[in-house]
């Protein structure tokens, strides 16, 4: 992986970013690859937000994984810093490589670099392979996630 670069997105990453949003079942039926301009609306707002790393991993050039990490202060937990990641994809030329280990690992090596005591992520319950994969890095289930869709 020494020819991996782990950066934040630019906008020129997005037709990229969104095209592995959208590379998979549940992406699919929700993601528009073709009409960019929610998707840069979005990015506008997180590129202004302290608490937010877009970060893409790069190779010779190429977008090639990308994820979300938010950082959460919080009274709980002693008024602790919780990091949340989100978005992860690997393009599906990658899979297998490694690489969401690696772009996991760098995720929580920031967290840590954020002073966060947790870092926690959700999965959807159709993604076993997912969950198989954070559970060999270290991750726990631990919650029932709920969500309201408005």
């Amino acid at each position: 992986m020494n020819d991996l670069e782990i950066r934040p997105a630019s906008a020129d990453d997005l037709p990229e970013i969104v095209a592995m949003l959208a590379d998979d079942p549940l992406g699919a039926r929700r993601e528009s690859p073709h009409d960019l301009t929610p998707y840069t609306a979005a990015f506008e707002l997180l590129t202004r937000d302290p608490q937010q790393r877009l970060a893409v991993a790069v190779r010779e050039n190429r977008v090639v994984g990308t994820l979300q990490l938010t950082f959460v202060p919080g009274l709980s937990r002693r008024g602790a810093t919780r990091a949340i990641i989100e978005g992860v994809r690997v393009h599906a030329d990658e899979r297998g490589s490694g690489l969401g280990t690696v772009l996991i690992e760098w995720a929580v090596e920031e967290a840590r670099r954020q002073e966060c005591l947790l870092v926690q992520l959700t999965s959807d319950v159709s993604r076993t392979d997912a969950h198989r994969f954070y559970e060999r890095l270290g991750f726990e289930p631990s919650h029932i996630g709920f969500k309201l869709q408005l």
